[in-house]
């Protein structure tokens, strides 16, 4: 009878943690580091601070346990979506191409949230948390090396495990530097490409240009 019972009360208290780390995403995609209280999450969330502090300490340890989530969730999703056996049925330059589009499309959708993130983790450096940051970004990141690998024989750089590392974090640093730090475009506005299609185009053509893959220039 216990187990009965039981089983709908972590059932609910699951959901009740989800609910809550969805509103701290929310809330804090919205207002910022700063913006993002727990007063201000509670409301979101449709419960009392109090109700929070039963499961968290204080805001940072709702964060931490926020983010972690984030990044293992979208780890999974990539994982699900796209294997091996699937990239080496894309062409590498279509699935270059694949790639930078979606990066790009999901950097300016969420780049408020995940410029707070980063903002975040920068600010909890040496910590377990930030230790456990990077091993997850690490983990995505050398399964994205992988995928590209598959079709090794393709690329004409001398060395093409570290060609392919080297271009994808060019391509990141690139897309950090223009979406999350120079966000109003003050700093590269007279020297990058005013519109994202033909910043797409750009990234590509650099991107395969490094690897020395072959691609239709437009």
């Amino acid at each position: 009878m216990a187990d009965k019972t039981l089983a709908p009360q972590q059932a609910r208290s699951r959901e009740s943690l989800r609910k809550l780390l969805k509103a701290a995403a929310e809330v804090l995609g919205q207002h910022g580091l700063e913006g993002a209280t727990i007063p201000r999450i509670a409301q979101h969330a449709g419960l009392t601070p109090g109700a929070i502090y039963r499961r968290f300490p204080d805001k940072d340890a709702l964060l931490e346990t926020m983010i972690i989530g984030i990044l293992e969730r979208s780890d999974e999703r990539m994982r699900m979506m796209l294997t091996p056996a699937m990239a080496r049925q894309i062409p590498l330059p279509v699935f270059a191409e694949q790639l930078i589009n979606n990066m790009l499309v999901s950097y300016r959708a969420n780049a408020a949230l995940l410029r707070a993130i980063r903002q975040f983790a920068q600010g909890r450096n040496r910590t377990a948390f930030y230790r456990k940051v990077t091993k997850l970004e690490m983990r995505t990141y050398q399964y994205l090396v992988e995928l590209f690998l598959v079709h090794r024989k393709e690329i004409k750089h001398p060395n093409p495990q570290m060609a392919v590392s080297f271009a994808l974090m060019m391509l990141i640093s690139t897309l950090i530097e223009l979406i999350f730090v120079d966000h109003d475009m003050q700093n590269w506005q007279a020297v990058i490409p005013k519109d994202d299609q033909s910043l797409k185009r750009e990234l590509l053509r650099s991107f395969l240009s490094y690897l020395g893959v072959e691609h239709k220039k437009n």
